[in-house]
């Protein structure tokens, strides 16, 4: 098996043993169900921010450890404060050492939250809103395009927006009506190489009507204006800050950079 299956594999199997442990019922009697979600779409096109979704990651399976010792309250706080447009949290434990509890704890900062794991059952759509997040990610390389509407129908019930991923143009036709934003993952998650000409590629061929947002392989400021002129309304950035001793002051440093670069 190639990564993303062998993710997808341990998740069934994870899912299946969450569900006998915290039941539906359960889930929807947590504070945060009731509340409603923030916008990211709102908070992508709003011009006094600076479009990047900043991720908190602490590791993945083709880096190992990136960062162990930063503290998810410091790192989102900083992050909000620097004028990020969204947070993304992983909850991933096994793959990418995240958890429930750094999107419970993230949930103190003012941002639209992006729930990023491998969704594939309807019931981690109604977790993630247990959880207090706003906006779940479906990933098209381990999704039909039914399943993509099915569960990105369940998320718009609960209030949720949807960021579809998609990494080729075999994969456009997972977009549907109830899906938001449309990412381009620059890093193939089955052999994890990165390829940053891919989302300037792809941009065209999404169409109209859909916020669109690059990912992965973003290291420098100039990235960012390259891929904005390409077509692009946001950026999700994670491994650039927290591969860094102080995730907060890298990304301060790095908008810093960007907004003297739009001056010019």
């Amino acid at each position: 098996m190639n990564i993303l299956e062998e993710i997808i594999a341990y998740k069934r199997t994870e899912v299946a043993r969450q569900k006998t442990l915290m039941p539906l019922v359960q889930l929807e009697k947590f504070g945060f169900f009731s509340e409603p979600a923030l916008s990211l779409k709102a908070s992508l096109l709003n011009k006094n921010k600076t479009g990047i979704i900043a991720e908190f990651k602490r590791q993945s399976p083709s880096k190992g450890i990136i960062n162990s010792e930063a503290d998810v309250f410091e790192v989102t706080a900083a992050y909000t404060a620097n004028g990020a447009s969204g947070l993304s949290v992983l909850t991933d434990a096994k793959f990418f050492g995240g958890s429930a509890d750094d999107l419970i704890k993230s949930r103190i900062n003012s941002l639209p939250i992006l729930r990023k794991d491998f969704i594939i059952d309807e019931y981690q759509v109604v977790e993630a809103k247990s959880l207090g997040a706003d906006v779940i990610l479906l990933i098209a390389a381990c999704l039909t395009p039914t399943e993509v509407k099915q569960l990105a129908g369940k998320a718009k019930e609960l209030g949720l927006e949807v960021l579809l991923e998609i990494h080729a143009e075999v994969e456009l036709d997972h977009i549907c009506d109830e899906v938001d934003i449309v990412g381009v993952n620059n890093r193939d998650l089955k052999t994890f190489t990165v390829d940053l000409e891919q989302s300037a590629r792809l941009v065209e061929k999404i169409g109209g009507g859909k916020l669109k947002i690059a990912e992965s392989g973003i290291h420098q400021p100039e990235d960012i204006l390259y891929l904005g002129q390409n077509g692009f309304d946001g950026f999700l950035i994670g491994e650039r800050f927290m591969k860094e001793p102080d995730p907060g002051k890298a990304f301060e440093d790095f908008v810093e950079k960007l907004s003297v670069l739009k001056m010019t």
